[in-house]
């Protein structure tokens, strides 16, 4: 099954109730214009796995560079379907990005997780990712 790199309407939508299982915040009349935002203004890209017409996972990720890490993939956003883990969606969805930050000549990959998703952890440790770093943040 393929993934799709999601640039049309219907594919973008298609993606919403996947990443509203990771970010319960977002609102379904809302998303459309949110993702082409983020397109449009960030080079945001979003990649989604669909078998028999339903997505079973989904990935949001941008290529960025900065003087601490050179040229770098960004994973914003890596959910697979709750009910449908353990199936080799986010190992193709994985394939994928890595294919795709060699294509654009990227250095390394990075994301944030968080503390609470250890079967998340396990796989990204099991893919060869390190913990490098604390993420802090501070809200207003």
């Amino acid at each position: 099954m393929p993934v799709i790199l999601a640039k049309t309407d219907e594919d973008i939508v298609a993606s919403y109730p996947l990443m509203k299982q990771l970010r319960p915040h977002l609102e379904e009349e809302n998303y459309l214009c949110r993702i082409k935002q983020l397109q449009l203004e960030y080079g945001y890209n979003l990649i989604v796995l669909i078998e028999g017409g339903e997505a079973k996972a989904s990935a949001g990720y941008r290529i960025c560079d900065s003087l601490a890490w050179g040229k770098y993939m960004y994973i914003d956003d890596l959910i697979t379907d709750e009910d449908r883990r353990s199936r080799g969606y986010a190992k193709q969805l994985f394939d994928w990005l890595d294919d795709e930050l060699i294509n654009n000549r990227c250095v390394s990959m990075h994301l944030d997780s968080g503390v609470h998703r250890y079967d998340a952890h396990r796989f990204y440790l099991n893919r060869k990712m390190k913990i490098t770093c604390h993420h802090f943040e501070k809200s207003y």
